[in-house]
């Protein structure tokens, strides 16, 4: 039997908050970051905020296609992968940049194409994290996270009713 999921609304401004700590912690490990990497298209809105925040200028993207329903995570598949001028090296000196690491697949995925890149997220859970060198919060493995882009403004029903028999 699996644990009833649990909900982890997260707003814009906690979002930004999460996401200028992210930056703040990255800020001490190197001296300077040659690119970013994000992984879209979660990894779009932290990596904004992130190379804002340390002056980096590159920006690239690698695609990969994960959450296909928002329920269950799908087949993966590299959607575009990443410049190959970025991969010299193995990606060191490069950001990889994400909101979420869940089940670590995706992270595998690009860990593998730039095994010398810093990955950062900006939430982590038990089975991803060890594929993430830096992160802000750790959430249990059965919560959702329901990211500022994914929500609208609805009612929302009390904990207590979602226990009621």
């Amino acid at each position: 039997m699996s644990l009833p999921e649990k909900a982890f609304p997260v707003s814009w401004d906690q979002f930004h908050r999460d996401a200028r700590a992210l930056a703040w912690r990255l800020s001490g490990v190197n001296g300077q970051w040659k690119a970013i990497v994000c992984i879209t298209r979660g990894g779009l809105v932290p990596a904004a905020i992130i190379s804002r925040e340390l002056g980096i200028r590159l920006i690239e993207t690698v695609c990969v296609a994960s959450y296909h329903d928002y329920v269950s995570q799908g087949q993966l598949k590299v959607l575009k992968d990443v410049n190959p001028a970025l991969l010299e090296d193995d990606g060191e000196g490069t950001l990889i940049i994400d909101d979420l690491t869940d089940t670590g697949k995706t992270a595998a995925i690009v860990r593998a194409m730039m095994p010398k890149a810093h990955f950062a997220t900006v939430y982590a859970k038990p089975k991803g994290r060890p594929l993430v060198d830096t992160f802000v919060t750790e959430v249990s493995q059965d919560t959702w996270i329901y990211f500022p882009w994914d929500l609208g403004f609805t009612y929302q029903k009390p904990i207590a009713e979602d226990h009621a028999g």
